[in-house]
């Protein structure tokens, strides 16, 4: 056997063990189950794991901008005018939001942990200066005090009334940003708590909040099933809430959004507890987005969520007391939050009822101004980009026995609105990139033994080919050399000897002779 051949026979016999091997694998998924099989047991909240230390200490930084609603014509509106506001910010702040006191429970199937934030101002990313900027705002204490009132006697408001007014308090109040964001002695609050010492002499949207946590959490690690990573088992002890009216509604489901599970698909609902809106809100795919060269699945609360429950019975359960609703895309969460009547919604009224964008001048919702997202990895479940985008609403209606009240027409007003913002630094972004290119080389290997396959298959073509052509030029190698001396008379060519090797052909004579 010549050297060609044995290279043919040995490409050939390669070839076909590296095809039939490869497409065995690409059928069987191996090198994908593998992976997946990993990343199961990999991304998990236990001491051992990598992700671990990137859930305890969130290393992406995170923004809280504030957004307030100045109001510029509360005389009119206290006329029974429609009010007119204009938006005033950003007021960046940067959030820090560590784990504390850490505690593994039941064999390292769940972990306990607080989650305390705490907040410092970042003038750079801001509009102005809060302690400078004066905001003209509904009065929230005062609010909060004629709803309280409203289970009184009628023959009590009055004198309620007289009272705030020779304190000189009023519905609309100028304040500067940072005072009434963080806290300010309130004269109103300021008498009542002598009276009743449990009520707190300040108030401020954020007063307390700034270096403390929204409650006590146990989380699953993931460890039982990869399903249940980072969700919530317990939020203050509670498996399920009580201040709505269906057990439904009630339900603790999902993560704080912080992480989600592993090989997430398009097709599956997400869903996150937030503890400030006292209930769980899921999210759906809405598109592929790249986040610094990162594929990602963008998934958005769709219109449903604060859908009312004319159009969507399954809200029927935030409404309290039961079948006391209001329209698309409000939700009531006094009941949860002690004080004013508080409704929260998307900023503008975004994905709202346009009766309540319309109530007051000066609003214009958009999607990309205004709408909730998360950015997701969808292999690993790490959030690489999300914004979370809430507004602070109080109702307005007249009260009786407060005159002041008596010309109001009865609107959900906005206070302000929040735009929390996180994007993956640039060092875990290329750690990202880094994971993914070798999840995909693994995933993929069975598909470059079967290309491998498919090369030395072309290559065994060309070879038997070539092969082919040697054997059939070598069968018309034997052929008749033509003289290129010029043709001589018969007679002088008779007269000489033939001469072997010289000529083949012969004369007709010569051949008879032969």
């Amino acid at each position: 056997m010549t050297r060609r051949s044995c290279a043919i026979y040995c490409t050939g016999i390669v070839c076909a063990h590296l095809l039939i091997v490869g497409i065995a694998l690409v059928v069987a998924q191996v090198f994908q189950t593998m992976i997946h099989s990993r990343l199961k047991k990999e991304i998990t909240l236990t001491e051992k794991s990598q992700v671990f230390e990137a859930w305890k200490n969130p290393p992406p930084p995170v923004y809280m901008e504030y957004y307030f609603f100045n109001v510029t014509n509360p005389g009119v509106f206290m006329a029974g005018g429609k009010a007119a506001v204009k938006q005033i910010g950003p007021y960046t702040y940067r959030e820090y939001r560590p784990r504390e006191n850490v505690t593994f429970l039941e064999n390292g199937t769940k972990v306990y942990a607080l989650n305390p934030k705490s907040f410092v101002f970042v003038p750079e990313k801001s509009a102005g200066n809060p302690e400078v900027d004066i905001l003209t705002t509904v009065n929230i204490p005062y609010v909060a005090v004629m709803d309280q009132l409203n289970s009184y006697s009628f023959f009590v408001r009055p004198f309620v009334s007289m009272y705030m007014n020779s304190l000189g308090v009023e519905l609309f109040i100028n304040r500067t940003v940072h005072e009434f964001l963080w806290g300010f002695k309130d004269p109103l609050l300021t008498k009542i708590h002598s009276m009743k010492p449990d009520v707190d002499e300040y108030f401020g949207l954020m007063w307390k909040k700034n270096g403390t946590h929204e409650g006590e959490f146990v989380f699953h690690t993931g460890e039982e099933n990869y399903l249940d990573y980072g969700k919530i088992d317990t939020w203050n002890g509670l498996r399920q809430m009580s201040w709505w009216s269906s057990n439904q509604s009630n339900m603790i489901n999902g993560t704080d959004g912080a992480v989600f599970h592993p090989l997430i698909n398009r097709n599956e609902l997400l869903y996150i507890f937030a503890a400030d809106l006292c209930r769980s809100i899921h999210l759906s795919y809405v598109k592929d987005v790249d986040v610094k060269g990162i594929t990602a699945y963008r998934f958005a609360p769709p219109s449903d969520v604060l859908m009312s429950p004319k159009d969507n019975p399954t809200n029927a359960g935030f409404c309290v007391p039961a079948k006391d609703c209001l329209g698309t895309g409000v939700l009531k969460v006094s009941i949860c939050r002690e004080g004013a009547p508080i409704v929260v919604s998307f900023p503008h009224f975004y994905q709202a009822d346009p009766a309540y964008i319309n109530a007051v001048d000066g609003l214009n919702p958009n999607k990309e101004e205004h709408e909730t997202y998360l950015d997701l990895q969808p292999t690993t479940g790490v959030p690489i980009r999300a914004c979370k985008r809430a507004q602070l609403n109080v109702i307005l209606k007249r009260v009786k026995g407060f005159p002041k009240t008596r010309f109001l027409n009865e609107t959900i007003f906005p206070i302000m609105f929040v735009n929390e913002t996180a994007t993956i630094d640039d060092e875990s972004a290329s750690q990202m990139r880094t994971l993914l290119l070798i999840v995909t080389l693994v995933s993929n290997f069975p598909l470059l033994i079967v290309g491998m396959g498919i090369i030395l298959l072309l290559v065994l073509v060309v070879l038997f080919c070539r092969n082919r052509q040697k054997k059939t030029a070598k069968e018309d190698t034997a052929y008749t050399q033509v003289s290129n001396k010029p043709e001589q008379p018969p007679e002088t060519q008779a007269s000489k000897p033939a001469k072997n090797g010289s000529y083949i052909a012969m004369s007709p004579v010569e051949a008879e002779k032969c």
